[in-house]
């Protein structure tokens, strides 16, 4: 520890003071809450296992909801994402830094101000019902079009969007033009060129926006609440109740880290997939 001390950057010191307050910490004390126990809303230091373990009884419904609609979240997000980064990398020309730009410029709009936007247009007396009923399309406002899975769906893909497109466009940045250019020379299809040059080279930044959109989307609480309705509630909103409402710190973090250790079991076996496919 002494020799790795000496061998760090003076400079790198307060970054990592601040990361180990303001993190690292709160995370391992959350971390030995979560094999406590809760009576009569009083924390004991009693070591135990049973959080974890009502945590998979009563909860691994609820879980397995979170991680596939976090799963279609981004899947959607990440597909987006590339087709945008493609466009700017390989066919916008001098427009590409401008489409860039606004995606950068989209990532300082408001999490909440894009999440009540998404009501306003979606809601009863939203945007959209107002304007079907001036056109006379309908008679009464459409009911299904907010608080349901799909609208959780689409408003945390608008937030995730710009967030994806970084990650991918550095990695298609990487592709050199003579590459594209040789493979043309040689007779490659458009699609052989695509399949055998630019997917490989960014595979590592379509796996971090998948990572990325997945983990937020799972950790969630706020949008199932204002969007997502009774039928759309997820792990994030009962790991909110725990700790805000019934007060049982223990439980919501065992439910936490489970949730955890289940992204990342998740994405570290899709990772294992992706390198194998890469092999072959």
């Amino acid at each position: 520890m002494i020799a790795l001390a000496r061998r760090l950057n003076p400079l790198l010191l307060p970054s990592i003071a601040v990361f180990t307050v303001l993190f690292l910490s709160p995370l391992v004390y959350f971390f030995i809450v979560s094999f406590w126990e809760v009576k009569t809303f009083q924390m004991h230091a009693t070591f135990t296992f049973k959080n974890y373990v009502d945590t998979f009884n009563g909860y691994a419904e609820v879980g397995l909801f979170t991680f596939a609609i976090a799963a279609v979240i981004a899947s959607i997000t990440t597909f987006l994402a590339f087709g945008f980064a493609y466009v700017v990398r390989f066919k916008a020309g001098r427009f590409g830094s401008i489409l860039l730009f606004g995606a950068v410029i989209a990532l300082f709009g408001g999490y909440l101000a894009k999440v009540y936007a998404w009501k306003t247009i979606l809601g009863t007396n939203g945007i959209l019902n107002t304007a079907l009923l001036g056109l006379g399309i309908i008679d009464e406002p459409i009911k299904v079009f907010i608080f349901n899975p799909g609208t959780v769906v689409v408003t945390l893909t608008h937030w995730l969007l710009p967030l994806a497109v970084m990650p991918i466009y550095g990695s298609l940045r990487g592709v050199q033009d003579i590459s594209l250019e040789a493979a043309r020379d040689l007779g490659a299809k458009p699609q052989q060129v695509f399949m055998g040059i630019i997917l490989p080279q960014c595979r590592t930044g379509l796996f971090a926006s998948f990572a990325f959109a997945f983990l937020i989307s799972a950790g969630d609480y706020v949008t199932p609440r204002l969007v997502g309705g009774p039928s759309t509630t997820m792990i994030g909103n009962y790991i909110e109740s725990l700790f805000g409402f019934r007060y049982d710190w223990p439980l919501g973090s065992a439910m936490a880290f489970s949730t955890l250790f289940c992204c990342v079991a998740l994405l570290a076996f899709t990772n294992f997939l992706l390198a194998r496919a890469r092999r072959k």
